[in-house]
């Protein structure tokens, strides 16, 4: 399966699709304009540090996990939000209102199934 849908992007790309079957995925993003891109693990994870990223505007990420997991960290000048949907899984965002009207948002779409979707906002000493 992992041949049938290899993943693509690294810590510069500014769009990725990654997938995580039956494996593990972490990626610390420095792009300079992040757009987004899909997430997906099937009895794998995933995790993703984007504090170092620069965002796009109208940034989207589409997410999917199934008996796997994705985490999600990004700074807390982000805005996140989501409609991610659970089914006998969880979603957890962890985010708090920036104070900046015009903070940079990213748009997170998706589900978990038997698996998990966390986003967590952290500044980047910590």
């Amino acid at each position: 399966m992992r041949k049938a849908f290899p993943s693509h992007g690294d810590a510069e790309s500014d769009e990725v699709r990654l997938v995580a079957i039956q494996n593990g995925i972490a990626i610390k993003s420095r792009a300079q304009a992040f757009r987004g891109g899909s997430m997906f693990s099937w009895f794998g994870g995933i995790a993703v540090d984007l504090r170092e990223a620069r965002l796009a505007p109208e940034a989207h990420l589409e997410v999917g996990s199934l008996f796997g997991g994705i985490a999600i960290r990004v700074p807390p000048e982000w805005r996140v939000e989501s409609s991610v949907k659970a089914i006998a899984g969880g979603v957890d965002v962890a985010v708090p209102e920036p104070k900046a009207e015009d903070a940079p948002t990213l748009r997170i779409d998706g589900f978990a199934a038997f698996g998990g979707v966390a986003v967590g906002a952290k500044p980047i000493d910590d």
